[in-house]
């Protein structure tokens, strides 16, 4: 029914901003600018009218990093924590979380944390994992280790009927942490 990703749409603030920030932290240009306009995209996207500026950034393993910024609208930004329903993050896999983390502070990316952490225990022991925040709030997730899928295809958690019990002790056994 389903095949695989295409894109991943994020609502920007200020597009060259957001355009400007991808291109350098990727080291790719972005691409396709445009505007976006037409009797059906209103009714698309649930805004009559709307006008939408675009273009696209590609992200490493083939999918796209879609940009948008609706030119009729001012909504107030959406509070980035990520324990925010329908907040979402863009994980990364890096070779080098250290040198990955400096350069995405460098590039204009606000650091969670100060500086990555490593997995103590559990299917992921020994991975460092580091979230930071693009200049709109979007998380970013860099992840480097023994346990991260370098091709971004499979699925870093243990599967279901492990004993873990389900997705939130799934989750807790990755990052280390024990039963409740």
């Amino acid at each position: 029914m389903f095949g695989p990703v295409h894109h991943v749409g994020v609502t920007v603030a200020d597009l060259d901003r957001a355009a400007a920030f991808w291109a350098r932290l990727l080291g790719v240009a972005a691409r396709d600018r445009t505007v976006l306009r037409g009797p059906h995209l209103g009714t698309l996207v649930g805004y009559p009218g709307a006008q939408i500026e675009r273009c696209w950034v590609d992200l490493p393993g083939g999918v796209a990093l879609e940009l948008l910024r609706y030119l009729d609208r001012d909504d107030r930004p959406n509070d980035p924590g990520t324990a925010h329903p329908g907040n979402v993050h863009i994980c990364l896999h890096v070779d080098d979380i250290d040198a990955a983390h400096a350069h995405a502070v460098a590039c204009g990316a606000t650091a969670v944390s100060e500086r990555p952490i490593e997995v103590a225990a559990g299917p992921r022991a020994g991975a460092r994992l580091a979230y930071l925040r693009d200049p709109d709030g979007v998380t970013i997730e860099l992840v480097q280790g023994p346990s991260g899928p370098p091709s971004g295809r499979q699925d870093p958690l243990p599967p279901t009927g492990d004993g873990s019990g389900g997705p939130a002790g799934r989750a807790r056994h990755q990052f280390g942490g024990g039963q409740r």
